[in-house]
């Protein structure tokens, strides 16, 4: 299945673009790069998140909300990331023993389908 992503490396970078072949058990998959059409190999250690992305542009303006509530999701929870960032979802599988884990946003309209967040990335993970 094709699949829009933003990679967030965790060094900073930031790459667009679409993989046919990621797995959440597999360590590594193909990205074609959106602007260069370059395909490589991305090792899932090498980064922060994999954001399943509706559209490359999205919406700048637009504020996502986490106080909403979307049923079917899982429980809801807060990943607080080693760069400073946090985001607030819905999962339905966390395990620090896992390599990762996906977060569904708690607003349905967010520019994100889902979020697949690399555990050792994560600083905190709390239930809510």
């Amino acid at each position: 299945m094709l699949n829009t992503v933003v990679l967030h490396f965790s060094n900073g970078e930031i790459q667009k673009g679409i993989t046919e072949d990621f797995f959440p058990n597999k360590d590594m998959f193909h990205f074609k790069e959106r602007d260069k059409g370059a395909v490589s190999e991305v090792r899932l250690g090498d980064l922060k998140a994999v954001f399943f992305v509706k559209s490359f542009e999205g919406n700048s303006e637009y504020r996502e909300r986490d106080d909403l509530v979307r049923v079917g999701f899982g429980k809801k929870i807060r990943v607080h990331f080693k760069d400073g960032e946090t985001r607030v979802g819905y999962t339905q599988g966390f395990s620090s023993e896992r390599p990762g884990f996906f977060v569904f946003p708690a607003d349905p309209d967010s520019n994100n389908d889902r979020i697949f967040v690399v555990t050792a990335a994560a600083d905190k993970v709390q239930f809510i």
